[in-house]
């Protein structure tokens, strides 16, 4: 920046103009639009990063910014989310007070949860002002800041707030992930900052030396390659020795060791101390590491910010710059290295900090055998688990690197890392672990926690069988503790509801029920009522699914999505929404699953434009986490819309990332929901025979694999038999329509469907009356319009006429009012052809403009323009906060805006209703 009288505010910024005019565009393109905006500073070590990003901090603060600056640190990169805590705690006005971030962290449970909570904090500070977050050195932030920053610029591009990073060239490094994450949607900006000019150089030797600069001092300037620190250290050394002392060596190491050898050989020490401990560090933690008092080292610590070495911010004691601390550290020996930083970790929990605190030196430090280092490297992995569950994982491995193998410890520790492996998703390498702890012939008893650890890993990788094989070795080999015994009885009933004998299953998880209740374990509790209600689903028993699935939400909250979605089942939407409204906001419940189990009640509901933004969220946050569970049925359902809507090219472009994620998960589950899928585009599409292909292989998946996909679709598939000419595939379809009607007989749905595919099947007019009247008890719309079209379609055939167009109109006007508008126009064809003239053919919705909007994405607008936050909105619509940044993103793309402030214009300028 300039003064007023023309000359840089910085004189560390000679050379930079040009950088500082970008980014005092960027900030105005921020306070003027009202958009977020991210910068990344980009260059080498001592290059001027930081310098620039200070002036853009100063600017920033003048110009009305709520600012927020952080700097990562290399040897605390581990801790979760403490860089971008440095941000969000930073100045007089805090962007989140210190008791406010401290239970933030203290009641998490998920990454997803906790960074919208942060979202939501920063997006209440940016409707009051403009917002600056800017992080120094953003290839040091830790795993959960940095999934943070992945997440957080995208979500808060329509508020006016303002991301600076800074970070080294590293074209694959955290830097350039933050920006691709950012870039849709978002004004991204890199300043590559490349060496000053000869020029620049001169200037900053005038501020430094002025009359003395000379020619001989601006050829030895040269060496620094236009790097303003290398200059800036260079002139340091000859405003101290004058240009006439002995020449400046080239290097920074060397450099800086001319100036240390000045340095009493305690200041030295202490110096080295320091940087074990890091750029930032405590004056306590480097006297215990040095082994004297602290008020011993009060003529070192002066000497080193005397010779520029250090600065006190009056809590901790900073490196002037990462390279100065980074020259003293290399002269360390590496042997020397090692066992101090081994120290500083015994230092660090001595003095009260957490295992997290301590786990970067114990990295460094540890050796094979330390059983100390293995406890600490336990207890951190186990506070990260849940909000970085990929750092626990490596932890662990870790962990278990440093035990030898064959002791007790070992398994112990073994077991522990196949748990962190299985909740980071790495399944695979969670397996090859405990088989080689398994190869390794433990005691039983730590065999049976072995086997118990691996059992959520196989479930995961979908093999039941090898799951059931494994738990019942286990217990046939006896030895392991009770609670151990019991978690693998659960497990065995878990795995047998993916049998054929759901008898048997049922039998197998009482049993496991009571064996958990007796011992008390929860896990055991927890795995025996998910085993209960998996055998209850499967076996179409719709109420003691339900039974199972309250009991389990109520021991373990993470499962209230099951819940919900068996209250579906049974036909109480009502319950499923109160529940849906009444979800634990403290981060308990899996956002995805969550996002799954609102997606069905809308589906079920029949408004497909919001099951499709549940949809859409939903894998972004899969894919955000890495943990895909549900895209498979996601894009099988998100492609029958399509079809209902008549967008034959969407559903094919559907059905394509079906069968991709199916290709990563090809369990039974995923391959019928593909090939129904299949089977419904070839129909469409006229291919009758392809069609009855792909019902007949659905059919063979298994035995309740049919009627659990084709519940509320089994109408679609018989129509397709009939097609075909296939009655004995539509009396098999009818079947098991009936059987599953039989089971819920509480059911309106599952009864109706019931007789109407018996209906269907004979051709027989009272039943599909029935089947009608049955479903109006239904609160699936889209289910009692496909009966009222069959009812129509058959009393057309028989020639009355009257009651076809009365049941047609019925059917039409269900299938336009949840925008299934192709479903529509095949009923409309069928009243044309009962002379009941035309309705008119629903119009197509616009491209762009307040009319493309979808009714979900009007009310949010609205509800935006008028001031509402997202969480805000969430809560009166009854929705996730991640579904109305879905509806959101979506009308600022058909608006054509960028910001809230842009919204609220186009809304007030709408016409009244």
């Amino acid at each position: 920046m300039e003064r007023s009288d023309g000359s840089l505010s910085r004189r560390g910024l000679r050379g930079r103009e040009t950088e500082l005019e970008q980014l005092r565009a960027v900030l105005a393109s921020v306070v003027g639009t009202g958009s977020g905006a991210l910068v990344l500073l980009r260059g080498e070590p001592g290059i001027g990063k930081t310098a620039l990003l200070g002036e853009v901090v100063t600017t920033a603060g003048a110009a009305g910014f709520a600012v927020g600056l952080g700097k990562a640190d290399e040897l605390h990169h581990i801790v979760p989310l403490s860089s971008l805590a440095a941000c969000l705690l930073y100045g007089d006005r805090p962007l989140l007070s210190s008791d406010a971030f401290a239970d933030l962290t203290r009641h998490h449970d998920q990454r997803i949860w906790l960074v919208e909570r942060v979202a939501e904090a920063i997006e209440a500070r940016a409707a009051e002002m403009p917002v600056l977050i800017a992080l120094d050195d953003v290839q040091w932030a830790d795993p959960l800041s940095r999934f943070a920053l992945k997440q957080l610029p995208a979500r808060l591009r329509t508020s006016p707030v303002l991301w600076v990073l800074t970070g080294r060239q590293d074209p694959a490094g955290p830097a350039q992930e933050i920006v691709e994450a950012a870039e849709s949607g978002l004004l991204s900006v890199t300043v590559p900052l490349g060496p000053l000019s000869g020029t620049a150089i001169g200037q900053l030797a005038d501020d430094s030396l002025g009359a003395a600069v000379d020619e001989r001092v601006r050829q030895l300037l040269d060496g620094a390659g236009g790097n303003p620190f290398l200059a800036v250290e260079m002139l340091t050394g000859l405003r101290t020795t004058g240009p006439s002392g002995e020449p400046v060596p080239e290097g920074l190491v060397v450099g800086v060791r001319g100036r240390l050898r000045s340095l009493d050989p305690s200041t030295l020490r202490f110096l080295q101390m320091g940087a074990v401990l890091g750029r930032r560090f405590g004056l306590l933690e480097a006297a215990a590491l040095y082994g004297r008092p602290s008020a011993g080292l009060l003529a070192e610590l002066e000497e080193a910010v005397r010779a520029g070495l250090l600065d006190d911010d009056g809590d901790h004691l900073v490196f002037r710059h990462d390279l100065l601390r980074q020259a003293v550290y290399v002269d360390i020996p590496p042997s020397a290295r090692k066992a101090l930083h081994r120290e500083a970790a015994g230092h660090l929990v001595a003095a009260g900090h957490r295992p997290i605190d301590a786990v970067s030196h114990i990295l460094r430090g540890a050796r094979p055998g330390d059983d100390e280092a293995v406890t600490l490297l336990r207890q951190a992995a186990d506070d990260v688990l849940s909000v970085t569950p990929g750092l626990a994982a490596d932890l662990m491995t870790r962990a278990l690197e440093l035990v030898p193998p064959g002791r007790p410890l070992w398994y112990d520790v073994g077991v522990q890392a196949i748990v962190c492996l299985t909740r980071a998703g790495r399944n695979r390498e969670a397996l090859e672990t405990g088989d080689r702890l398994l190869a390794a012939r433990p005691p039983l008893e730590a065999f049976g926690r072995i086997q118990a650890a691996l059992g959520g890993t196989l479930w995961n990788l979908d093999v039941a069988e090898e799951l059931r094989r494994r738990a019942e070795t286990a217990l046939a080999l006896g030895g392991a503790a009770p609670e151990i015994e019991a978690r693998l009885t659960a497990l065995r009933a878990l795995a047998l509801s993916r049998g054929e004998d759901l008898g048997a299953a049922r039998e197998a998880g009482e049993s496991a029920l009571r064996a958990a209740i007796e011992t008390g374990d929860r896990e055991a509790h927890v795995l025996a009522l998910f085993g209960l209600g998996e055998s209850a689903l499967n076996a179409g028993a719709n109420a003691v699914a339900l039974e199972r699935f309250t009991a389990l939400s109520a021991v373990e909250p993470a499962f209230l999505p099951e819940e919900i979605v068996a209250h579906q089942h049974m036909d109480d939407f009502e319950a499923g929404r109160l529940l849906l409204r009444t979800a634990d906001d403290g981060g308990s419940v899996p956002q995805t699953m969550l996002l799954w189990a609102q997606a069905s009640q809308h589906l079920g509901l029949g408004d497909l434009d919001d099951a499709e933004a549940d949809l859409v969220t939903m894998e972004r946050l899969e894919n955000d986490v890495h943990i895909c569970v549900q895209q498979v049925n996601a894009r099988v359902i998100r492609s029958w819309i399509a079809l209902l809507r008549g967008d034959r090219e969407a559903a094919r472009h559907q059905l394509t990332a079906a069968r991709e994620r199916r290709a990563t998960k090809p369990n039974p589950g995923n391959t019928a929901a593909v090939r129904f899928l299949e089977a419904l585009i070839a129909d469409d599409e006229g291919n009758t025979a392809l069609a009855l292909d792909r019902i007949r292989q659905v059919q063979q998946e298994g035995p309740f694999m049919r009627w659990r996909l084709l519940r509320t679709w089994v109408d679609s598939a018989i129509r397709m038999a009939l097609s075909g000419a296939d009655r004995a595939l539509a009396e098999d379809l009818a079947a098991q329509a009936e059987a599953h009607g039989a089971r819920n007989p509480a059911v309106p749905t599952a009864t109706g469907i019931a007789v109407q595919a018996a209906g269907l099947v004979r051709g027989d007019l009272t039943l599909l009356e029935r089947a009608v009247a049955l479903l109006e008890e239904s609160p699936r719309p889209l289910v009692r319009a496909g009966a009222q079209a069959d009812l129509g379609r058959a009393l057309l055939t028989a020639d009355r006429e009257t009651e076809a167009k009365a049941a047609l109109t019925r059917a039409h006007g269900l299938f336009a009012e949840s925008g299934a508008h192709a479903a529509a126009a095949r009923v409309q064809r069928d009243l044309d052809r009962a002379g009941a003239g035309s309705r008119g053919a629903a119009t197509p919705r616009p491209v762009q403009g307040w009319e493309a909007l979808t009714a979900s994405e009007k009310k949010i607008a609205r509800l935006v323009a008028a001031g509402h936050t997202n969480r805000s909105a969430a809560d009166l619509l009854v929705v996730s906060p991640h579904t109305v940044n879905t509806h959101l993103t979506s009308a600022f793309r058909k608006l054509s805006v960028n910001s809230r402030v842009q919204l609220a214009h186009v809304v007030m300028a709408l016409p009244e209703d």
